[in-house]
C-alpha cells in the first residue's frame, strides 16, 4: 500500500511517500481502508520530533474515516471513523491506504457526514468534548471560549448542544466576525487587563468556565472567572511558562484543568465519538465546510503548508 512514512525526526524532508506491505489485523483488530484522513498540526510536529516517545519508522496521522475490510463480522463493510494517541506515535497511523487498530477503537460514522467531513473532526472535537466534560460544562453554565480555531469552534458547538450560555472571544476582527456569523456572541480581545470587564458585560459575576485554546490568556482569565470557576487550557507559550496570579485564583476557589488529547487511546476516543457523533445526524452540530481535499501523493506539500501556518483544514485522500 502507499503511505507517508518517516524514519527520522527533526525535518519534514524525512517524510516520504513509500510503498509498504498492507498491515494484517490480529485478534480483536480491524483493517480499515482509509477513505479520508485529517492532517493536524500535531502530525506535523510529530515528524519534526516534538513528541520524543514516537517510535520509528512510523506512518503519521491520527484522524480517519473509512470502511472496515477485515475484522469482526458485525463490523465488516461498516463505515467508521476514529482517532487516538496510538495512531502515528506508537503504531502506524492514518496517512496511508489502510490502517490496523483495535476493533473497539472505531465508531460508526454519522450518516450525515461525508468521509472527508468525518476525518476533519477527530482531534478538534474529542479535545473540545474532553474540555467540556472535565471542566463541568452543563446546561446553564456561563462559558467563555477564547480563540477562533477548530478546537474553539468545536467547543462552542458542543457547549450550545449542552445548553450552556456561550460567549466567544478572539483577537482578530475577521475571527470575531466569523464567530458571529455562526450565531455566537463574540467579543474582540484587547488588552489582557480588560478581559474581566469585557466578560462581565456578558456574564454577570464572571464566567464559570473559561476555555483558553490559545495558551496566552491564562493570567488574564483569572480576574474574569466566577467563584469556584474552572479554566481549561490546551496550549502554552513556546517556553511553556506563564505568570499565574495564584493568590487571586485560590481566593476565588478557582482551578486550572489541563486538556491533552494525547492522553486518550483509540478506544477512549471511539467512546467520545459515539457520544457526540449522533448530534450530527440529529442536525444539532454544524457540518464542516471549506475542507481542502488533497491526494495522499501530495501529502509532502500539504505537510509543508500546515507547518507554515496554512489556514485550510487539509484532508488527505488515498
Amino acid at each position: 500500500m502507499k503511505a507517508l512514512q518517516f524514519s527520522a525526526t527533526g525535518d519534514l524532508a524525512s517524510l516520504q511517500l513509500v510503498e509498504v506491505p498492507t498491515p494484517v489485523p490480529g485478534p480483536g483488530q480491524v483493517l480499515v481502508r482509509i477513505k479520508a484522513a485529517g492532517l493536524n498540526p500535531s502530525d506535523v510536529k510529530n515528524v519534526l520530533g516534538r513528541f520524543p516517545y514516537t517510535t520509528l519508522p512510523r506512518i503519521p496521522g491520527r484522524d480517519f474515516a473509512g470502511v472496515v475490510e477485515q475484522g469482526p463480522d458485525d463490523l465488516i463493510g461498516q463505515e467508521v471513523w476514529g482517532t487516538g494517541r496510538d495512531l502515528g506515535f506508537f503504531a502506524d497511523g492514518s496517512h496511508a491506504q489502510y490502517v490496523v487498530l483495535s476493533a473497539s477503537g472505531v465508531a460508526l460514522k454519522p450518516r450525515h457526514l461525508s468521509f472527508a467531513q468525518a476525518a476533519s473532526l477527530g482531534v478538534p472535537y474529542t479535545t473540545a468534548w474532553d474540555a467540556l466534560e472535565r471542566s463541568g460544562v452543563v446546561a446553564g453554565t456561563r462559558l467563555l471560549v477564547i480563540g477562533g480555531g477548530a478546537v474553539a469552534t468545536a467547543a462552542l458547538a458542543l457547549a450550545k448542544v449542552r445548553g450552556a450560555q456561550v460567549l466567544a472571544a478572539a483577537r482578530r476582527p475577521e475571527q470575531v466576525q466569523a464567530l458571529q456569523v455562526q450565531g455566537y456572541p463574540a467579543l474582540q480581545l484587547a488588552q489582557p487587563e480588560n478581559l474581566a470587564t469585557q466578560v462581565g458585560e456578558h456574564h454577570a459575576g464572571g464566567a464559570e468556565v473559561i476555555f483558553d485554546t490559545t495558551g496566552f490568556w491564562l493570567p488574564a482569565a483569572v480576574p474574569a472567572l466566577a467563584t469556584f470557576g474552572r479554566i481549561a487550557i490546551i496550549a502554552a507559550p513556546v517556553d511553556g511558562h506563564v505568570q499565574l496570579p495564584a493568590l487571586a485564583l485560590y481566593r476565588k476557589g478557582g482551578s486550572v484543568v489541563g486538556i491533552n488529547s494525547l492522553l486518550y487511546g483509540v478506544e477512549e476516543c471511539a467512546a467520545m465519538l459515539e457520544q457526540f457523533g449522533r448530534y450530527f445526524d440529529e442536525g444539532l452540530l454544524p457540518l464542516p465546510e471549506g475542507l481542502l481535499e488533497s491526494p495522499l501523493e501530495q501529502g509532502l506539500e500539504r505537510y509543508a503548508e500546515v507547518n507554515q501556518g496554512g489556514g485550510d483544514k487539509v484532508i488527505l485522500i488515498p
